[in-house]
C-alpha cells in the first residue's frame, strides 16, 4: 500500500528575490514553532513531501531543516522523522496573527540616563541647494587624491596597523594634529594631550562623563548648539544659559560652582560673532575662579576670509582650564567621522580610561590614510582651495542681498566659517519667511531654533559653502520672492 504524503498547514509569506529559498522556508517555519501553531512534537513532513508541496528542491528542504535542527527548533534525523523539539518555549497563549509575541510584554524599564536623552537628529541628506548649513561642498571632496592615499596606505598596512591603536587614537596622527594645530590656531600641546574621537557629539560625551555628575551646573551660549544642550542634558547637567552681545558670550557669574562652559569664541554658534580678547580673557579669569573646565568649540574656524585665523582661546591659558574640540567634517566630510580633543595633562589618564570602556577609538585605518593626507600636505592645499571657494560663494551672497533684498534681509558679511546670519526689517516673521522659502526650494533657519531662554532677533541662519555661485544666485532671487509673498 502506497505511503501517504504527510502535509504541513504553513502559508508561507512572499519570497524577496534577493532572500535565498532555504532561508525562506527555514524563516517561515521557525516563526510557526515560535508562535505556537506547529506545537512541540509535531511530526514534520519528510523532505521530500515538503519538496513537493511547495515546488522547492530537495536540496534547499534538507538545508531548512539543518538550521532548525542545530537552532534546538526540531530534532530527529533525515529518513527516521523530524518532529518539533518538545523544549521549544512556547508562549502562554497564541499571538494573534500579524502581531509578535513581545507586543504582550510589559514596558521595559529605561535607566534615568535614557530618559533624558532627547534624539538629536542632525544627519540631512547631502544637498547643494540654497541656503544648506553647516555643510561643506562635499561636490568638492577630493576623491581621486583620498583614494590614491588610502590605496598606498592599506598596501604598506603593517600587523601594528591592523590589530588597532590605544584608547587615545594613532599616535602618528594625533603627532600630525599638534603640530597643525601649533602653526595653525596657536594651540600649545603636545601629541599625547591629543585624543582622537568620532566628532565633537562623542568629544561632548566623553567630557560629560569625565568632569559631569548629574545634577552639576553647566554654562551653554544662548543661543548656541543645540547637539551641545542634548548632550549635556543627557548627562544630567543642571544648564545655565549664556546670552550673547557683539563681544562674544558673556561670563556668567561664578556662584553654583559651575563644572563645564561650553563656548564658541572664534565663531558664535549660531550668531557668528568672534569673542574679543578682552571677553577671552574674562573667561580664563572666571575658570581660574571657578575651577570650571571650558570646552572651546572649534568647529569651522579654519575658513577665515580676512587676514589668519583667530588664536584659539586654548592658546591664551596657561593653567589647562580650557579643553579644545576640534573636527574634520566641516573642513574635510562628516562621513570620516573623525574629530579630536586637546586635554590639558591632568585629564590625559581619565579620557584615555574612558574612552578604553566606551568607543575605544575610531578606526585606525581610517586616522592612518588621515595622516598620510596630512603629512603629505594634501589637507593645507585642500583648505587653501577651499577658502578662496567659500569666499567667492560669500561674496556672491552678499552682493546678491544688498541688491535684491536690501533693507528687508540685511546678511552680515563674516569673516570665518560656512554660514552667515540674515537679519529682518521690522514686522517679518523668520518662521513664515523660512517656510515661504522652503516652497522655493531654498533652506534658511530661524535663529529662535537655537535659543533656549534668550530672546533672539527676527533673523535666518544662511549657509553659502555648500551651494555653488549659480545656486546663490538663484537663491537669492527665490527668497526674495519669498519675502515680497508676505
Amino acid at each position: 500500500m502506497p505511503r501517504r504524503p504527510v502535509t504541513l498547514p504553513l502559508v508561507l509569506p512572499p519570497r524577496d528575490d534577493r532572500t535565498p529559498a532555504y532561508q525562506w522556508l527555514y524563516a517561515a517555519i521557525r516563526a510557526e514553532i515560535a508562535g505556537g501553531q506547529l506545537g512541540p512534537g509535531l511530526r514534520l513532513p519528510a523532505t521530500r513531501d515538503l519538496a513537493r508541496q511547495y515546488g522547492l528542491s530537495r536540496g534547499t528542504v534538507v538545508t531548512a531543516f539543518d538550521l532548525l535542527r542545530a537552532e534546538g527548533y526540531v530534532e530527529g534525523r533525515i529518513g527516521s522523522g523530524t518532529r518539533v523539539t518538545a523544549a521549544v518555549p512556547m508562549p502562554r497563549r497564541p499571538s494573534r496573527i500579524g502581531l509578535p509575541a513581545i507586543a504582550a510584554a510589559r514596558p521595559r524599564r529605561l535607566s534615568d540616563a535614557s530618559q533624558r536623552v532627547q534624539p538629536f537628529m542632525q544627519h540631512a541628506r547631502a544637498s547643494g541647494r540654497a541656503f544648506r548649513a553647516n555643510q561643506p561642498a562635499l561636490d568638492l571632496f577630493p576623491t581621486a587624491l583620498w583614494t590614491r592615499v588610502a590605496t598606498r596606505r592599506l598596501r604598506r598596512a603593517s600587523a601594528d596597523l591592523l590589530v588597532g591603536a590605544e584608547p587615545l587614537g594613532h599616535p602618528p596622527l594625533r603627532a600630525a594634529i599638534a603640530d597643525y594645530l601649533g602653526a595653525s590656531r596657536g594651540v600649545a600641546c603636545t601629541a599625547e594631550q591629543i585624543a582622537i574621537v568620532s566628532g565633537v557629539q562623542e568629544a561632548l560625551g566623553v567630557l560629560s562623563g569625565v568632569l559631569v555628575n548629574p545634577g552639576d551646573a553647566v554654562c551653554l551660549e544662548d543661543p548656541g548648539y543645540t547637539g551641545a544642550h542634548r548632550a549635556l542634558a543627557a548627562a544630567g547637567a543642571r544648564l545655565i544659559p549664556v546670552p550673547i552681545d557683539q563681544d562674544g558670550a558673556v561670563v556668567p557669574s561664578r556662584r553654583g560652582a559651575p563644572r563645564l562652559a561650553y563656548l564658541t569664541p572664534a565663531h558664535q554658534f549660531p550668531l557668528g560673532v568672534s569673542m574679543s580678547l578682552t571677553r577671552r580673557a574674562q573667561w580664563l579669569d572666571w575658570a581660574g575662579a571657578t575651577g570650571a573646565v571650558i570646552v572651546e568649540d572649534d568647529y569651522d574656524s579654519e575658513f577665515r576670509y580676512s587676514g589668519r585665523p583667530l588664536s584659539a582661546l586654548q592658546g591664551l591659558d596657561r593653567h589647562g582650564h580650557v579643553v579644545l574640540v576640534g573636527s574634520f567634517s566641516k573642513v574635510l566630510c562628516p562621513a570620516l567621522r573623525v574629530g579630536y580633543l586637546v586635554v590639558p595633562p591632568d585629564l590625559i589618564e581619565p579620557v584615555s580610561a574612558w574612552l578604553s570602556v566606551s568607543s575605544r577609538h575610531v578606526s585606525t585605518l581610517t586616522q592612518a590614510v588621515l595622516c598620510d593626507f596630512i603629512a603629505d600636505g594634501h589637507f593645507v592645499r585642500h583648505l587653501r582651495r577651499m577658502r578662496d571657494v567659500y569666499a567667492e560663494r560669500l561674496g556672491t551672497l552678499v552682493a546678491g542681498a544688498a541688491r535684491l533684498l536690501r533693507g528687508r534681509l540685511d546678511v552680515t558679511a563674516v569673516d570665518v566659517g560656512l554660514q552667515t546670519v540674515g537679519y529682518l526689517a521690522a514686522g517679518l516673521s523668520a518662521d513664515a519667511v523660512a517656510q515661504a522659502a522652503a516652497a522655493r526650494d531654498v533652506e534658511v533657519r530661524p535663529l529662535s531654533r537655537y535659543a533656549r531662554t534668550a530672546t533672539v532677533p527676527e533673523g535666518l541662519q544662511i549657509g553659502f559653502a555648500a551651494a555653488g555661485v549659480a545656486e546663490i544666485g538663484r537663491g537669492v532671487e527665490a527668497l526674495a520672492r519669498a519675502i515680497d509673498t508676505l
